[in-house]
């Protein structure tokens, strides 16, 4: 929609990052996206809660609890709140915590929702505090306070919003506010996806982009993918075009390898990165236990990256354990890069 406010790195990124990459914007990829809960594959649970909730909704006449969805990145957040917003037939307005630095930039997209319309704030624990408290009075009262002029001049006008509805975002729930927190209605946390869905994914994926793809291709492939979505579909764009120049077009089990293993994506599904984060264990901390900072300093990469991005899939499969001193390389690792413990 013309009127979306979006916020996306231009910066050239890898295949697995928490970010939205030009990749992800591309017509084809874009397309790829769900537009209602029938085409939408897994989280069944979710899924159910919110069908009952917009058919409640709908029944009632009414606008939806506002709704926060937490999970790692990639597992489909944004997706639900396009198909929310579609089921619900509303607008969707898209923007994201760290883009709202002042409270007039939120003040500004809330004056133009319309009754019912939708607000998709992802990453939502990285709103400023200043920000974060005019939401407060929005999403309870559909109200904002305006303080004109100083001291003793100073005076309160307060300005009513049309009834909208607030979807959250956060890969760390953890830092949000219990005061933001506790304002939401419906609570709602993304898992990994089974290889089986990945695999649904892919085949539904390749039909789309007009992509021939074997059996065990669309199983090699969901294999590598990590449990999510959205790497799910990078990778089969990097697969695609090296099977169109290497094999003929059709993507095969021997193509999705050779064109994973020039991406530096192992078998599990693991990219350059999360090898040198187990191996900075291993080698420079003897296994561990060691502090998340000593990891990030030795590997000269930010914090909020490896907690984001790398630790979440490497817990999901045991590969790392975290312990109350620190995060330790489990025995599964060690087999991983042939190692004894």
């Amino acid at each position: 929609m013309s009127d979306d406010i979006i916020s996306y790195s231009s910066d050239k990124k890898g295949i697995v990052t928490s970010e939205c990459i030009v990749d992800d914007l591309s017509s084809d990829i874009v397309s790829l996206r769900p537009t209602s809960f029938k085409e939408y594959i897994g989280q069944k649970d979710t899924v159910e809660t919110l069908k009952i909730a917009i058919q409640a909704a709908k029944i009632r006449n009414e606008p939806l609890e506002h709704i926060l969805l937490h999970g790692p990145p990639g597992l489909g957040k944004t997706t639900v709140s396009h198909i929310i917003a579609n089921e619900m037939g509303k607008d969707l307005t898209v923007t994201s915590g760290p883009t709202l630095e002042k409270g007039g930039d939120l003040i500004g997209i809330l004056t133009n929702l319309g009754e019912g319309d939708i607000l998709f704030i992802d990453e939502i624990h990285r709103i400023p505090k200043v920000v974060e408290e005019f939401l407060y009075p929005a999403m309870e009262d559909f109200a904002v306070d305006f303080v004109f002029d100083k001291g003793i001049h100073a005076r309160s006008h307060r300005y009513r919003l049309k009834q909208f509805v607030l979807i959250g975002a956060t890969t760390r729930v953890g830092l949000l506010s219990s005061p933001l927190r506790d304002r939401f209605g419906i609570f709602r946390t993304l898992d990994f996806y089974s290889v089986e869905q990945l695999v649904v994914i892919v085949k539904r994926s390749a039909a789309i982009l007009n992509t021939v793809i074997s059996d065990n291709g669309a199983l090699e492939l969901a294999k590598r993918s990590r449990g999510t979505p959205r790497i799910t579909n990078r990778l089969l764009k990097r697969v695609r075009d090296y099977s169109l120049v290497r094999s003929h077009g059709k993507v095969t089990r021997e193509s999705v390898q050779a064109a994973l293993e020039l991406e530096g994506i192992d078998v599990l599904g693991l990219t350059v990165l999360d090898r040198n984060y187990l191996k900075t264990i291993i080698d420079f901390y003897n296994g561990g236990p060691v502090g998340i900072e000593a990891i990030a300093a030795t590997l000269q990469e930010e914090t909020d990256t490896l907690v984001d991005v790398v630790e979440p899939f490497l817990l999901k499969i045991g590969l790392v354990l975290r312990t109350s001193s620190g995060r330790k390389a489990s025995e599964k690792a060690y087999r991983h890069f042939k190692l004894k413990p």
